[in-house]
């Protein structure tokens, strides 16, 4: 494609083309309609929704069904996207950026969306035919073509992976097992009561849940045949997803003045700590408003926010990101769940818990001086919207935290004060939050 060209000069380099980086382009051209903007993606894809993989996966979306902006996007932006390229080395002070290709390419602002890589614990026979990860459409498609002559799986991982995965196994008729180091499933999004209870609908589904082992070992020859826990127990199986989670992809950084954490730390205006770089989603440590403090959260709708945040940066609109924090809407093997923040907070001297569990249904906020802090919904989610919306606001809730459980919340239970403020100001009411977590639950439900 750049056989003729050495260098390629631009304005913007993006080196990423998911969530946040789209995000970023989209915000730039927002403000700058002209300016050289360049995207580089060592997938051969066009953007898409990687929330939706185990719907494709399952066999309910097709690649074209997955994509997180139309087809023509790059060409009515006017982006140069280099699909399929890999940036292998970054020298800050020029402003180069080398490929594996042997091209250059020579950028004014830059953005580091570089998203995250799967977490491969040490153990024998990872390299064996039928050991997979999840984390992109070429993982999915590769699991697909191998599950056509598979009947049973272990999953390496009781996480938002492990179990989306778990359910597109399940529905493509393979027998499923959950192999969780911790004690329950979904431990880092959930409490102990809404993990028991998705624990629970796992087994219905007829999914076997392991907690509190790992795996030590793949068997078999060239191919999987099964896995070893640590305890030596053996577990027959054709496939092995390996899905405990990732890291920050932070490679690019090593050897520059980029401050790296567990990510990449931003400041509040997705900038690093050397000028003229930013950096987004999953690969950034950035403020959570929660803990007050940067953080690691990969999470699909920060990543996409952060980028907007950048990309109004890079283009000289000073804008602040007001933080994001863990917010996750999951439906699976018919389960709806949303929570978001501290939801098991360490300090509960300082925290005030309310809860209801009734038929089957959990609710649970969590505050701390009157403010939420944390929240879990399970089977109806509906009002989880609203209660985030307010405490992504940081809103006083003391007159009416009792109503925050109430199977008819809302508007009505606000403050007179409260409600006119949300009813007059846009992109701050309840409606703008709701919108934000329904378009979570849209991507996983694929509507």
């Amino acid at each position: 494609m750049m056989a003729n060209r050495q260098a390629i000069g631009t304005e913007y380099l993006i080196i990423g083309n998911s969530a946040g980086a789209i995000g970023a382009a989209e915000a730039l051209r927002e403000v700058d309609r002209h300016g050289v903007l360049t995207m580089v993606s060592d997938e051969p894809y066009p953007a898409y929704c990687r929330p939706l993989l185990a719907k494709y996966l399952a066999g309910e979306r097709t690649v074209d069904e997955m994509l997180f902006r139309p087809a023509d996007f790059y060409a009515q932006n006017d982006i140069t996207l280099l699909s399929g390229n890999r940036v292998k080395r970054l020298e800050l002070d020029s402003r180069v950026a080398h490929l594996e290709s042997g091209e250059q390419i020579t950028w004014n602002k830059l953005l580091l969306a570089t998203g995250g890589v799967p977490i491969v614990p040490k153990m024998g026979g990872v390299d064996k035919k039928g050991v997979f990860t999840f984390l992109t459409l070429e993982d999915a498609q590769a699991i697909a073509s191998f599950a056509r002559n598979a009947g049973r799986a272990v999953v390496v991982g009781g996480g938002l992976i492990g179990i989306s995965v778990t359910e597109a196994l399940t529905k493509l008729g393979i027998g499923v097992t959950i192999v969780e180091m911790k004690d329950r499933v979904l431990n880092t999004i959930l409490d102990e009561e809404a993990s028991s209870i998705a624990e629970e609908n796992l087994r219905q589904a007829g999914v076997a849940v392991i907690t509190n082992h790992t795996v030590s070992e793949i068997s078999g020859q060239a191919f999987t045949e099964g896995v070893v826990l640590d305890s030596g127990e053996g577990i027959p199986c054709d496939l092995v997803v390996i899905a405990i989670g990732v890291l920050p992809r932070t490679e690019l950084t090593l050897n520059t003045e980029i401050r790296v954490n567990r990510g990449i730390v931003v400041d509040l205006y997705m900038s690093t700590s050397y000028p003229g770089v930013y950096s987004c989603g999953d690969a950034a440590e950035a403020y959570d408003f929660v803990y007050a403090a940067n953080r690691v959260t990969p999470i699909w709708l920060n990543a996409y926010i952060g980028g907007r945040i950048a990309g109004h940066n890079m283009a000289g609109i000073r804008t602040e990101y007001r933080g994001g924090t863990t917010m996750n809407a999951l439906s699976y093997f018919g389960l709806d769940i949303a929570a978001a923040g501290a939801v098991t907070p360490s300090d509960e001297t300082n925290c005030e818990v309310i809860s209801r569990r009734q038929d089957g249904i959990y609710r649970k906020v969590v505050l701390r001086d009157d403010v939420v802090t944390g929240m879990v919904f399970v089977r109806e989610i509906e009002k989880s919207g609203i209660v985030f919306g307010l405490m992504r606001d940081r809103t006083n809730v003391s007159s009416f935290k009792q109503g925050l459980l109430a199977d008819d919340f809302g508007l009505a239970y606000f403050p007179e004060e409260l409600r006119r403020e949300r009813l007059r100001t846009p992109g701050s009411g309840v409606g703008s939050r709701s919108a934000a977590l329904g378009e979570v639950e849209r991507l996983v439900s694929g509507e």
